[in-house]
């Protein structure tokens, strides 16, 4: 049998496989461009243009104390990309105001810059996740480099900022009017704690309590929780979902948010936390936008989804038993499923956007 490497190129190939080529060529650029809009964000770069509107490479490196060469040729890529434009009259450079929404707005919901840390923990984790594939025993979320833990939160907070409290909680049935009056909340997989905050900040007359069994990631969401001014309404506690199942507290509320598909038990995670649950309180379960056919689950989002569950939901999983190792993927039967599994007498798909599914489940 010849190797693939043997085989001559059939005339009718020869087009899809430049064109393949080209893709791969598409990707690897974007791969290493990446790394470019990750220093641009943190050196201020971007930042700088939007306060400046057109500007020179000189002026450019001037205002962020950088080496102006080295910013030039920044600037040049970062034009090729298409994400800055070039002036040749006036040698001045500009970041389009569409862009500064993605890359320079920290309060945006499209805002993106922080993400790229995500996909340089993958690199800096490769060799871990290189043995994981192998042995099929995993890699833990604490394994990681820390960078995934801060970018994850970055690249979660401002969707959170712009629909958690505004569309998502208002979608459940009568929720929102417990927590107005003073309801009791658990956030699941809680990280550094940016959803609890949100939440409190929104209903100051209600109490929160957040946990995670990421210890470093629990004194982070503290940390904030005082910096946020809220730190009086939530508690958070190094934990791992069972915790819930002997809790005497009883909440109108148990979120499982970005966090479910990562749990090596996610049954016994909603079992947990139906256990905990008050007679007429609700789950929501927000997990990231996945059809339930793989066929279906193509594009840009689909795939990025992909590449960080075969990463970090997957591994983190395997290495916690993997019981079901859903992935970031799952879709919504599948998830309803589980629900169903866990006893809870109805569940539904309360919303969907182009990131999320938001679940809704009944005890």
């Amino acid at each position: 049998m010849q190797s693939p490497s043997e085989r001559p190129v059939r005339e009718d190939m020869q087009q899809s496989i430049e064109e393949f080529a080209g893709q791969v060529v598409t990707d690897l650029a974007a791969a290493m461009a990446g790394a470019m809009t990750n220093l641009g964000h943190k050196l201020g770069l971007y930042q700088a243009m939007a306060e400046t509107g057109p500007i020179t490479s000189d002026e450019l490196a001037l205002r962020t104390a950088t080496n102006e060469r080295s910013v030039r040729e920044w600037l040049n890529g970062q034009v090729a990309g298409g994400y800055v434009q070039f002036n040749a009259n006036t040698n001045q450079y500009l970041l389009p105001p569409e862009h500064v929404f993605v890359l320079a707005n920290p309060d945006s919901p499209a805002f993106l810059a922080p993400a790229f840390d995500v996909a340089a923990s993958l690199w800096h984790g490769e060799d871990q996740i290189l043995a994981a594939f192998r042995s099929g025993k995993g890699m833990g979320w604490h394994e990681h480099d820390c960078r995934l833990f801060t970018a994850t939160e970055a690249f979660f907070r401002n969707g959170y900022r712009a629909h958690l409290t505004q569309t998502w909680i208002p979608s459940l049935s009568g929720v929102k009017e417990k927590l107005d009056n003073g309801g009791r909340v658990a956030d699941v997989g809680c990280g550094h704690g940016a959803s609890a905050i949100l939440m409190a900040q929104s209903f100051p007359k209600s109490k929160f309590v957040g946990i995670d069994y990421h210890e470093s990631s629990i004194a982070v969401a503290r940390e904030q929780a005082q910096q946020a001014g809220v730190a009086d309404q939530i508690r958070f506690e190094v934990a791992t979902p069972r915790l819930l199942a002997s809790s005497k507290e009883k909440f109108d509320l148990i979120c499982f948010m970005d966090s479910l598909h990562d749990m090596g038990d996610p049954l016994e995670a909603v079992w947990a936390s139906r256990e905990a649950m008050a007679p007429d309180g609700a789950l929501m379960l927000v997990e990231p936008f996945a059809k339930d056919r793989l066929e279906e689950n193509v594009g840009p989002v689909a795939r990025m989804y992909y590449s960080a569950s075969a990463g970090f939901c997957t591994q983190n999983a395997l290495s916690q038993g993997g019981r079901y190792s859903l992935g970031a993927q799952a879709g919504a039967t599948q998830l309803l499923a589980i629900l169903k599994d866990a006893g809870f007498r109805s569940a539904r798909v309360a919303m969907e956007t182009p990131f999320n599914l938001i679940l809704e489940a009944r005890p």
